[in-house]
């Protein structure tokens, strides 16, 4: 297993424990390299016009495509640092 997928891994279950509310905007962000960096480009359909919440997380994901999943990865852990630095 590849460093980054460690500090990767280790982020995901370090961000549960913020104490803190990140706020909309950074759960996006962290919603959107999580599935980058676990299952690559967004797939499917896009949520309809209702579904607010689901259209706001597909459209944050799928403003990264073209991101290696190393990349975001990477990223990823450099967002959750900076959630829980913030506390």
């Amino acid at each position: 297993m590849s460093d980054i997928k460690k500090q990767f891994d280790k982020a995901a279950k370090d961000v549960t424990k913020a104490k803190k509310d990140p706020g909309n905007d950074m759960k996006l962000r962290l919603y959107a390299h999580y599935k980058q960096g676990t299952e690559g480009d967004v797939s499917g359909d896009k949520p309809g016009f209702t579904d607010f919440v689901g259209r706001a997380k597909y459209d944050a994901w799928a403003k990264l495509k073209g991101m290696s999943q190393d990349d975001a990865q990477a990223a990823y852990v450099k967002l959750v640092k900076r959630v829980l630095s913030e506390e």
